[in-house]
């Protein structure tokens, strides 16, 4: 799945929008195979809930909003190798509270870098879900201008 993962990263350089999604059902190894694919291109994964979390708990509560954005733009130059950004624990950018469209951020990351992302919700009937429906952080998004890499099994 590594090599996989690997050759689909090179491959999406020429697209406008270089946006890779790893998708599959909680404790599927999405995280692991993250890890792994950092390990073999020599580059760390940002954990964006634990770095961005950091830096906006230092503003007040109302900077925070406005903040985000570019706080998460100044972490992902630092994280980057290349033109490679790997991110993982991305539901702080789901926290209503910072008024954030998390995939349309992700996507806009993606046409500058390539981008590989852990996604924390699921692959269902061809939807980007995030949350149930009825929670407030609930979302729904198509597929278009990313691709989703599923997987099925642990291991």
């Amino acid at each position: 799945m590594l090599t996989r993962l690997d050759r689909l990263v090179d491959e999406i350089a020429a697209l406008h929008s270089k946006l890779i999604l790893l998708v599959g059902r909680p404790g599927c190894g999405k995280s692991a195979l993250l890890a792994e694919l950092a390990n073999q291109r020599g580059m760390k994964v940002m954990n964006v809930g634990a770095v961005l979390g950091k830096r906006l708990a230092a503003l007040p509560q109302r900077q925070r909003a406005l903040q985000a954005n570019v706080a998460l733009r100044e972490l992902a130059d630092e994280y980057a190798s290349g033109d490679l950004l790997l991110l993982d624990n991305i539901e702080l950018l789901f926290d209503q509270s910072l008024k954030l469209d998390p995939l349309d951020l992700l996507k806009r990351h993606a046409h500058a870098r390539r981008v590989v992302a852990v996604w924390p919700g699921e692959l269902r009937d061809g939807r980007l879900i995030y949350a149930e429906m009825g929670h407030p952080e609930y979302q729904d998004y198509g597929l278009d201008g990313l691709v989703p890499f599923e997987i099925e099994t642990v291991g």
